[in-house]
């Protein structure tokens, strides 16, 4: 028995004639930039979303660098940013010339605590850019609330979050906008690098437009200066495919997850992941918790059993950010998680088989 963390090859079989239909139609059409693939999913995508405008981009990064361009943030400003992430948000704010502000995570839930998001706010500070990490919307009342009453952008980081919601509003609609991946290994995920930028934002959503496309809407003409950051045809094709699966897979990940909750509960020292109130976790991964971690990994992959960390270094510790100032325990409940953190096999198509002997392989934690 062999239990791989992802099985991507999976998500193809299953949709493979659709998948091998609309590659062909691609290649038949002639149109492979910003076509009528790019278009229908982002009506398709917005529409899940329930938010007016999608805007699809090379890549989930640039989604969240292009929200920042288009609302005019850069050099001199500062944006609130969860301490406890992939360096990817972080990088999206510095690729403005503004500078990210860390804040600590809840012990329990490993998203951004929002009761200490005001007292790093400064009069440099320009918006909120929350993460839904793990799949799980952060606490988003709260954080608009706090943004409402200083007047900032929240932007939501919803790369790891498809599907998900908060208090049953879909995170991508919750903020003024959001950045979207759909990295191969997300709940929704391309073939390839792909990205979306979802908002109820009129204005944003055509400066974004033009940013994506060398800052021109007609050909030649450019207004600013913009990125060439467009989502491919081919990949906007595959993703109209996966998106009326997305609904079924996301419930397949939260079963999986309530078996875990459920077998692991009396493992001793093993930390289990906590879910917000009010929060529909999609679970794009499944991280536990241990203080012997590095050994576990190493005796799970023995057995045949494929772990992951999300993520061993944090960014306030990274060398791309030791301009900055940090130095190890500036961030001690962040680092506590990045240095015991791992995550299980986890995904729409692990197999009940494959889920139980990764159980009974973790029952045997001492």
């Amino acid at each position: 028995m062999k239990a791989p963390f992802l099985n991507l090859k999976a998500t193809y079989d299953e949709t493979r004639k659709s998948l091998d239909e609309a590659f062909a139609r691609v290649m038949s059409s002639g149109q492979y930039i910003l076509g009528n693939e790019v278009r229908e999913f982002e009506k398709e995508f917005g529409k899940y979303c329930l938010v007016k405008h999608c805007i699809g981009v090379g890549n989930g990064l640039d989604a969240l660098h292009l929200i920042l361009r288009g609302y005019g943030i850069g050099p001199g400003d500062e944006v609130i940013v969860p301490a406890n992430t992939y360096i990817a948000t972080w990088l999206a704010i510095s690729y403005t010339g503004a500078i990210p502000t860390p804040v600590e995570p809840r012990k329990n839930t490993y998203s951004i605590n929002p009761e200490l998001i005001e007292k790093s706010i400064n009069k440099r500070t320009k918006a909120i850019l929350p993460v839904h990490l793990y799949g799980q919307p952060a606490e988003m009342d709260q954080i608009m609330e706090i943004a409402n009453d200083h007047g900032l952008r929240v932007i939501e980081d919803a790369a790891q979050a498809h599907g998900g919601s908060y208090r049953n509003r879909r995170v991508g609609s919750i903020g003024d906008a959001a950045g979207f991946s759909f990295y191969p290994s997300k709940n929704l995920g391309a073939f390839g690098d792909a990205g979306a930028i979802t908002t109820g934002d009129d204005e944003l959503a055509d400066r974004v437009r033009v940013l994506r496309n060398y800052g021109s809407r007609v050909k030649y003409q450019n207004e600013v200066r913009g990125f060439n950051s467009r989502l491919d045809e081919i990949q906007a094709a595959f993703l109209r495919v996966k998106l009326p699966k997305l609904d079924e897979w996301n419930q397949r990940r939260k079963k999986i997850a309530a078996r875990y909750l459920h077998e692991l509960k009396n493992v001793k020292s093993l930390i289990l992941p906590d879910t917000a109130k009010g929060a529909d976790n999609v679970w794009h991964v499944f991280p536990v918790r241990h203080k012997k971690r590095d050994e576990i990994m190493k005796c799970l992959k023995k057995d045949g059993i494929e772990t992951l960390i999300h993520y061993p270094i944090p960014p306030h510790l990274s060398s791309a950010y030791s301009d900055l100032g940090f130095k190890k325990g500036d961030f001690p409940i962040t680092e506590k998680i990045t240095n015991t953190i791992f995550s299980l096999p986890m995904g729409a198509h692990l197999s009940l088989e494959q889920q139980d002997f990764v159980i009974s392989k973790i029952k045997r934690i001492r």
